[in-house]
């Protein structure tokens, strides 16, 4: 199939909520701001359909519920040290790319979709990937996985909102001071502050404190040093 967040998207309608989809093998594959993400052999494309409730938390959110329980169950295969959640929406296995999550609206729904690196890694240029060191995980068997953690994180998210969904985040994220830069904008760098209570972005810089909404954050080993 093109990708499993159109083949959800296409059908939503008819599908309940919860319903999961992966693709065993994706032409179309896409990451964020609709950068192509290739699919090799024994890698995991999924994603699964959210319909939100009147009193569901804001729903920019969701990407935060589903990488807490993508993290959780990438722990159970590689040391949890080894792994890091980057702000927005990846997975690190020591620092390079292990898995993206997109998350798109569209009405009273989200779909979630998840790519991730089990067998192999994708040549992304000027960007470092990794995939879990051999023998890779089963793909059905960490699709399981994922969905039942999706569920209990999500089912947490509804019923006491996102500060418990949120640190639960900080605490498998970039260490507290952590430089990072902007990517598209090389004058915004700083050390990672933190999350403000919806899920912006924290950057101490020379000039204060940004808050970011919106991007792609890069670890910034070269930005030069901030007060």
């Amino acid at each position: 199939m093109p990708s499993t967040n159109g083949w959800l998207a296409e059908r939503a309608a008819g599908l309940p909520d919860g319903q999961w989809v992966r693709a065993e093998r994706q032409t179309a594959g896409r990451g964020r701001q609709g950068r192509a993400w290739a699919m090799a052999p024994g890698n995991l494309a999924a994603s699964v359909l959210v319909r939100l409730r009147p009193s569901d938390p804001p729903s920019g959110q969701l990407g935060f519920v589903a990488g807490v329980a993508l993290h959780r169950v990438a722990a159970a295969h590689v040391p949890p040290a080894r792994l890091m959640l980057k702000w927005p929406n990846d997975l690190l296995l020591d620092g390079a790319k292990l898995a993206g999550i997109l998350c798109e609206r569209a009405g009273d729904r989200v779909i979630a979709g998840f790519g991730v690196n089990l067998a192999a890694a994708p040549e992304i240029p000027g960007r470092a990937t990794i995939a879990f060191p051999p023998p890779p995980p089963d793909p059905d068997a960490f699709l399981d996985d994922l969905a039942q953690a999706f569920q209990e994180q999500l089912a947490l998210w509804r019923r006491e909102g996102f500060e418990p969904i949120r640190a639960c985040w900080l605490k498998a994220s970039h260490p507290p001071g952590m430089l990072l830069s902007l990517s598209g904008d090389p004058a915004l760098h700083g050390r990672f502050d933190g999350l403000e209570a919806d899920g912006a972005l924290r950057l101490q810089t020379a000039d204060g404190v940004r808050i970011v909404h919106a991007g792609d954050v890069a670890l910034a080993t070269t930005a030069r040093e901030t007060a």
